[in-house]
């Protein structure tokens, strides 16, 4: 079932050689480093194709001309480490894995050297960092009225926000519009029908008129 799944992800992806390679290498670094922390829930990494490395690589097709991204509350590094991997060939190409937890950051910090990977680990709240980037994203951080408040230095520096959501993006969506003022289009994710791709711009403080 492992192999048929890293096939597929393959043939979406159309990835190298090397970054299945690296890929594998970094699945293999989470099991072991998930026996000990608390990473992904352990009955995800079976799913590890589909769950977790698909769900973050999808999202590269909605910004194909992004080059820099930053991933808030990087956690286990979906789908941060997932888009440095996949972008590590790019010329200029650069990703933030940005968390709180000293523990996590450690983690990341391992696996993005040994991997080579064009990544910055930063270990500090998302807020508070002062990061220009072409895209922020998150996946499993917060409802999106909080996410947009640890999201926002981000957009105003350019950013435009993409952000992996479950099937609660709607409501969460018209819970953020009481807060603030801002445009968002909802896409279905490939790696789960439940899911949903949010695109997020025009960012202010403000309740939304619509």
């Amino acid at each position: 079932m492992l192999d048929a799944e890293r096939a597929a992800f393959q043939s979406r992806t159309g990835a190298s050689e090397d970054q299945m390679a690296d890929l594998e290498a970094f699945r293999l670094m989470l099991v072991e480093a998930n026996a000990v922390m608390n990473l992904v829930g352990p009955d995800s990494l079976p799913d590890f194709w589909n769950r977790h490395a698909w769900d973050s690589a999808q999202l590269l097709a909605r910004a194909p001309e992004a080059l820099t991204w930053a991933d808030l509350g990087a956690g286990a590094g979906f789908p941060g480490v997932v888009l440095a991997i996949m972008s590590k060939e790019m010329a200029g190409a650069h990703v933030w894995l940005i968390d709180s937890l000293g523990k996590r950051c450690r983690f990341l910090q391992e696996v993005v050297d040994r991997l080579a990977l064009p990544a910055t680990v930063v270990n500090g709240r998302a807020e508070e960092q002062r990061v220009t980037c072409d895209i922020v994203t998150a996946r499993a951080v917060a409802p999106m009225e909080k996410l947009l408040g640890y999201a926002q230095p981000y957009f105003e520096r350019g950013a435009q926000g993409l952000f992996l959501k479950g099937e609660r993006a709607e409501s969460e969506l018209i819970e953020a519009r009481k807060s603030w003022h801002f445009e968002a289009e909802l896409a279905p994710s490939q790696s789960d029908p439940r899911g949903r791709i949010v695109t997020i711009r025009s960012v202010r403080r403000g309740r939304s008129r619509s």
